[in-house]
């Protein structure tokens, strides 16, 4: 099987994705600054704002490996917030840069990267275009944060430009939930204002993880994009309510499920084989 790097393989999404490659095979190595609470892979410490360092791990690590197949590339200040704007800019930018084009020094020609449901349009203030949110409308950062996310995307559509046989996904994931996360979901039918500002969408870390598996083996070169989110909302109300009463005047464009997710997974459904096999609502029960 490949031989897989997974930088940021120590976070919450990090960990979700590690386990599942190893568990269907594959040869695994988490690269990243936080040493793993759980060991199930080799790990590097790697700081990616270094290119040296990420050349030097996407290239060969002593006795432990000669060679990457493929990238898959997590790391990253995860949210808007925890750092100040520029800082968290300068540090997400700078890596992915780092991780793309160690990348194409080393010959690999495959990424998988972790983009974000924050372009669609977070927290909404704007209301979005129509519903559910989809990847045909173009990118609305709002934060430094998503910004970054964008530049990572407009990145990735220049690598695989340059090298046509470049091969980028981006997974815009949404909110990553662990299943001790779901305690406090039901809570959220008090104020659906808690919620709205990413249509109470969350994704499964596992779900996730599966995601990232189906997109190492999408076998079309170019760059590609994919709304990564569970089938389901946040919610014990239906999807349809929901948008009638808080965005009145935004088209919806087919019939919803009762708890059908606002955040379209049909294009990770139609060229992945994406299916989310996690809810919360089984969870709880």
């Amino acid at each position: 099987m490949p031989r897989i790097a997974v930088t940021g393989g120590s976070g919450k999404l990090g960990r979700a994705v590690v386990r599942e490659l190893v568990q269907h095979g594959y040869e695994v190595h988490n690269l990243d600054l936080a040493a793993p609470a759980e060991q199930l892979c080799p790990y590097t410490r790697v700081d990616l704002t270094d290119f040296g360092q990420v050349v030097g791990a996407l290239t060969a690590v002593d006795d432990r490996y000669s060679g990457i197949d493929a990238v898959v590339h997590l790391a990253a200040i995860p949210a808007p917030g925890l750092r100040p704007d520029a800082a968290t800019f300068t540090n997400n930018v700078t890596s992915s840069y780092h991780v793309f084009a160690a990348a194409r020094t080393a010959g690999i020609r495959r990424i998988v990267w972790a983009s974000s449901e924050t372009l669609l349009g977070l927290p909404f203030d704007t209301p979005p275009p129509y519903l559910p949110v989809d990847e045909e409308y173009a990118a609305r950062p709002e934060t430094s944060y998503s910004l970054s996310k964008h530049l990572d995307e407009q990145m990735a559509a220049q690598f695989c430009r340059w090298d046509p046989e470049f091969t980028a996904v981006g997974l815009r994931f949404s909110n990553v939930m662990e299943p001790h996360d779901y305690a406090a979901f039901p809570g959220f039918d008090a104020d659906p204002r808690q919620r709205i500002w990413n249509l109470w969408g969350y994704i499964d870390a596992r779900d996730g993880a599966q995601a990232v598996r189906l997109a190492l083996g999408y076998d079309r070169p170019g760059c590609e994009i994919f709304v990564i989110a569970n089938a389901d909302t946040v919610m014990s109300r239906r999807t349809a309510d929901l948008a009638a009463e808080y965005f009145p005047d935004v088209p919806v464009t087919r019939e919803l499920g009762e708890h059908e997710t606002l955040l379209s997974i049909e294009k990770a459904r139609r060229l992945l084989g994406y299916e989310p096999a996690f809810s919360w609502r089984s969870a709880l029960q």
